[in-house]
């Protein structure tokens, strides 16, 4: 598809590169020449130097024919202006980046009225990922599939876990759960397992179930799950804010710290249920005397990558608690998930993530059958079909597909049924399946076979 994105900053660059490599023809727009050139010449895109606002800067960068705008400067009111301008100059999609909060509350009204395709809040959308990791601290990350019948959940093995040794086709004997380990991190690879894969100590795996059979998994592997019952917030910004107004009917305890004295007013005006401490969370004394070591979950949240690492790094050593750390740059990914940081946030690659599944499902209208698509890491991503008439192998059982390398079938949804695919069952029209690869640029069901 040919698609424009206005704003070319952190978030506009992140979702130019997940674009890019989709295939799709991109176009950028911005104002700032440097940052431009900085795109323009690290990926395969035009740029257009302008203010995105401006009618004829959409003209030259190809409204006309442009099949979705995507604005995402650091203005919500610009953003708004790029994409009513886009609608009557192109009738095209459009998705908006609306970030203040008090735009929050009308976000549904301002997408309807002003005909917006999408409006996105990535601290909003952070914060939703954050509230489900709390309700899931063992988990590193959470997706969902199959309107929210099956889940994907990432974790790390413990030292101490049955699952330390184990063959792939021993778990579901072994946790009597029904759960399908769908991929492996072990150190820099990414891998998909057959049956006979040993797992290991350390290893982040990926598996697939539903939320009943988790929590057996989760059980019987000897890992807690239960959900947590305190949580200090480091950082009082819009993440924290939309955090714990999320939890604001959860029985949890709220402790947030926050260096700045108008943030912390602000937040006990506005958060009552939550306790804001005014103090600098670099201060050890200051996060013992406040309860780090009793906490059971612990997130850092400021404006600096560095101070969120440090702070975690910090959290590990005088406490058992869950670990939230979000970082903004991914420059030293590797070096970062080396760390034990816990659950890595990044609001930028979270926007990018529900760009990358707006855009799939429009490529359906244009005959893709990608219902959804999640980045599972760096590497390996996890997809929805949907199971169309034109399937070649409809009824065939899986164990006689001739299917490609580093492919994994990992759940059939059959009119809400969810199955856990084994050798025998087979692909049906109307089903959903999910579809686990590192492989890139799936974009039917079909590509899955050799």
């Amino acid at each position: 598809m040919k698609i424009i994105i206005v704003g070319c900053g952190k978030v506009g660059a992140t979702i130019a590169g997940e674009l890019n490599e989709e295939g799709h023809e991109l176009t950028i727009i911005d104002q700032d020449r440097d940052a431009l050139e900085n795109v323009t010449g690290s990926i395969d895109v035009m740029g257009v130097e302008g203010n995105g606002a401006i009618y004829n800067v959409q003209m030259e960068a190809g409204i006309k024919e442009a099949d979705l705008l995507i604005a995402t400067t650091g203005s919500d009111e610009l953003n708004i202006l790029c994409c009513l301008i886009a609608k009557k100059a192109g009738d095209c999609h459009t998705i908006a980046r609306i970030r203040n909060p008090e735009y929050a509350e009308e976000v549904n009204y301002i997408r309807e009225e002003l005909n917006l395709s999408l409006a996105i809040n990535p601290e909003l959308a952070t914060a939703r990922e954050i509230a489900r990791l709390l309700k899931f601290p063992s988990a590193i990350k959470i997706d969902t599939f199959a309107k929210g019948r099956v889940e994907i959940m990432k974790f790390q093995i413990p030292d101490d876990s049955v699952l330390h040794g184990i063959k792939v086709f021993e778990i579901a004997q072994k946790t009597h759960s029904n759960v399908l380990v769908c991929a492996v991190e072990r150190g820099d690879d990414v891998l998909i397992p057959n049956g006979m894969f040993e797992l290991s100590a350390k290893d982040k795996i990926s598996f697939i179930s539903s939320q009943t059979e988790s929590s057996k998994f989760f059980r019987a592997a000897g890992v807690k799950n239960n959900s947590a019952k305190s949580v200090m917030m480091i950082g009082g910004g819009k993440i924290t804010y939309y955090l714990t107004k999320m939890l604001k009917d959860v029985p949890i305890k709220i402790t947030i710290v926050e260096r700045e004295l108008d943030n912390c007013k602000m937040l006990s005006e506005s958060l009552p249920y939550a306790m804001v401490i005014h103090g600098d969370a670099s201060d050890q004394k200051l996060l013992l005397e406040e309860g780090l070591r009793q906490t059971e979950a612990f997130a850092a949240l400021t404006g600096f990558d560095e101070e969120n690492i440090m702070l975690s790094l910090y959290a590990a050593s005088q406490s058992k608690a869950k670990l939230i750390t979000k970082v903004n740059r991914i420059s030293f990914e590797d070096v970062i998930n080396s760390l034990n940081l816990g659950s890595v946030i990044n609001p930028k690659l979270i926007t990018a993530d529900l760009i990358l599944q707006y855009v799939r499902a429009m490529q359906n209208s244009l005959g893709s059958n990608v219902e959804t698509l999640y980045k599972m890491s760096s590497h390996a991503e996890a997809l929805e079909f949907r199971v169309g008439k034109d399937f070649p192998m409809l009824g065939v059982p899986l164990e006689k597909m001739t299917l490609k390398s580093n492919l994994l079938v990992a759940c059939i949804n059959r009119r809400g049924k969810i199955i856990t695919p084994r050798g025998k069952d087979t692909i049906e029209v109307y089903d959903t399946v999910v579809i686990v690869t590192t492989n890139k640029g799936l974009n039917d069901l079909k590509d899955i076979l050799m």
